[in-house]
């Protein structure tokens, strides 16, 4: 799903009223004004939390623990000058449930240039890392880059995607640059933030989802503190994860886990209308109807959380158009 900003402020607080008190100033005058209000002007590092948290509320559905962790996270980490390691983040669910569409919003307003900043770098282990018998190079390689770039850049965000099909091992050079350190291999490195994905976790994250609603509990009733030892476990006995054997979870590195919950149909419904809300469609009952029907669901007996989640939502709705 495209990153959109409908409704969202383009700046937060006192730097959205620069821009509008100024908005016949030329792009380069609100930026140097915006600049001496803070130390936001590090590389093209250019953070508008409010816009961001807009931009949750309003299109990212059925997860209120995401949510909340994310922006928490995010606003004490980006307002502290001076942070005392990087941020670190896991996010663990279903496919389909917003974990990527999340990682590509952080980019976005973060940074000037989104997920095209030169400071933005995302890791795939099928483009990246494809071959495990290759894994020593690429140690090698995965830590100049963080390196060199970090050398480069401080405020650099580190995007590592499908985490349960990296090469295990390859995470350990990290653990260094993810620690309170003041400095690794002569770089200041505590201002980089590290976003790691994964499905691993899933099931476990269903299975409460699914035991609240049979309990008739509601579901934003959901903490993560029953969360969140059922998905470290889960990462901690699999094997092929990336963190297996890593020490970053051993060394509690991590700064949130951040689990996504299955998503019911009225999820479902959301993502649609949002969908073509972006391809600039009015709300059309029949389309939202079709895409609904024919999505799967499960448990097989309550059928209640979709299967993808809404992952394959845009090429539905562009088939029952």
């Amino acid at each position: 799903m495209a990153v959109a900003r409908r409704g969202c402020r383009p700046w937060g607080s006192i730097f959205g009223l620069l821009a509008l008190v100024l908005a016949t100033a030329t792009a380069w005058d609100v930026a140097s004004l915006r600049c001496s209000f803070g130390s936001f002007c590090e590389c093209d590092f250019w953070p508008d939390l409010p816009g961001l948290e807009c931009d949750l509320a309003q299109h990212l559905a059925g997860q209120h623990l995401a949510k909340a962790l994310v922006v928490k996270s995010l606003k004490a980490f980006v307002q502290d000058p001076a942070p005392s390691k990087p941020l670190v983040l896991s996010l663990h669910g279903w496919t389909g449930t917003g974990k990527s569409y999340v990682s590509s919003l952080l980019a976005q307003y973060l940074f000037r240039g989104g997920l095209r900043s030169p400071h933005v770098h995302h890791f795939s282990p099928i483009i990246h890392f494809p071959h495990p018998s290759h894994i020593e190079q690429y140690k090698k390689d995965l830590k100049s880059w963080v390196q060199g770039n970090l050398t480069a850049c401080g405020r650099s965000l580190f995007l590592f995607d499908e985490m349960d099909k990296l090469p295990p091992g390859l995470m350990e050079v990290l653990q260094p640059f993810l620690g309170p350190s003041w400095v690794v291999y002569g770089t200041n490195y505590r201002k980089a933030m590290f976003i790691f994905i994964s499905n691993t976790g899933g099931e476990q994250i269903n299975q409460v989802a699914l035991e609240a609603w049979r309990s008739r509990r509601d579901r934003e009733e959901i903490s993560l503190q029953e969360l969140e030892p059922a998905v470290s476990r889960a990462v901690l006995d699999n094997p092929h994860h990336g963190f297996w054997q890593s020490g970053i979870m051993e060394e509690h590195l991590l700064d949130a886990v951040v689990p996504f919950l299955p998503l019911q149909r009225h999820h479902v419904r959301h993502c649609v209308l949002n969908e073509l809300a972006q391809l600039g469609l009015e709300p059309q009952e029949e389309v939202v109807q079709a895409v609904l029907d024919s999505t799967t669901y499960f448990p097989e007996e309550e059928q209640l959380f979709s299967s993808n989640g809404c992952k394959t939502v845009a090429s539905r709705i562009t088939f029952f158009l």
